[in-house]
């Protein structure tokens, strides 16, 4: 990112400003001799490789330094200088990135260039990711059997009025990634498609896919529609590599497993591995 020639970090600044700035920078600092300009370029004036933003758009957040991302929260600069600019001085005037994000609003605003609305962005960003870094691992749970899979979805299957199909979307270790409705109204009368679960499953890069589905009269035991749909979306699932591990059907208090029953469930072949000669 371009800096102006002569630019020096304002008074208070401190040496570690220079892990913060932009890697291909830093070398800009060096030029001391020349007279600052009275208005630096705007962002928008330099080659759209080099704008935060679209950086960002290219690359992602990872692909910019410090001073760029808080640049891209400030949105704007001053009249003499760019929002980079002003994110580099407001690096340089706390020493650290941790240090900035413990600043006061009225600590942030004594940087020229940051009003109260562009400290309070900062800190709203800031505040977003204490909140996030403290946030506890989320606990996946996991499906070893049929009566795992029925107990996570029994309390709120088990006296719908109308038929639902959900997905219980699985990783590797047979966790849950996410459980989804992809249908709701009678199998018989408007049947799922293939590509409405596994659309979904993809999305989520699941490696399995358990169905389930309610009756309403309380009688999980399984209709012909049922086997009709599970037939049709597991060889679905073979031909995509994404297997249909069971079919649960939920009842008044009461449950059914497919595989348990017998049903047969196509598996998603292994690809041989190629040797080159």
């Amino acid at each position: 990112m371009w800096l102006p020639e002569g630019w020096q970090p304002p008074v208070g600044g401190s040496a570690e400003c220079s892990s913060v700035l932009p890697r291909h920078n830093r070398s800009s600092r060096r030029a001391r001799g020349a007279a600052a300009p009275t208005r630096s370029p705007r962002i928008k004036d330099l080659p759209a490789e080099l704008r935060p933003r679209e950086r960002m758009l290219a690359g992602g957040p990872g692909a910019l330094s410090a001073a760029e991302l808080v640049a891209v929260l400030l949105r704007t600069g001053s009249r003499t200088r760019s929002a980079l600019e002003v994110a580099t001085d407001l690096l340089c005037a706390h020493g650290t990135l941790e240090r900035l994000a413990g600043a006061s609003p009225g600590e942030l605003r004594q940087t020229g260039g940051v009003g109260e609305v562009k400290a309070l962005h900062l800190l709203a960003a800031f505040e977003l990711g204490r909140r996030l870094g403290a946030t506890p691992a989320r606990v996946r749970p996991a499906v070893r059997r049929p009566a795992d899979a029925a107990a996570l979805v029994m309390p709120d299957l088990r006296f719908r009025e109308t038929e639902c199909l959900w997905l219980l979307l699985l990783n590797t270790k047979n966790e849950v990634l996410d459980r989804i409705e992809v249908s709701r109204g009678g199998l018989a009368s408007s049947p799922v498609h293939p590509r409405e679960v596994f659309r979904a499953a993809l999305r989520h890069s699941a490696a399995g896919v358990i169905l389930v589905h309610n009756h309403p009269s309380g009688d999980p035991m399984p209709s012909r529609a049922d086997l009709a749909m599970t037939a049709r979306l597991s060889r679905a699932g073979s031909v995509m590599g994404i297997p249909i591990i069971d079919h649960i059907i939920i009842g008044d208090g009461r449950y059914v497993s497919l595989r348990e029953r017998g049903a047969r469930f196509d598996p998603v072949p292994t690809r041989e591995r190629s040797v080159d000669t």
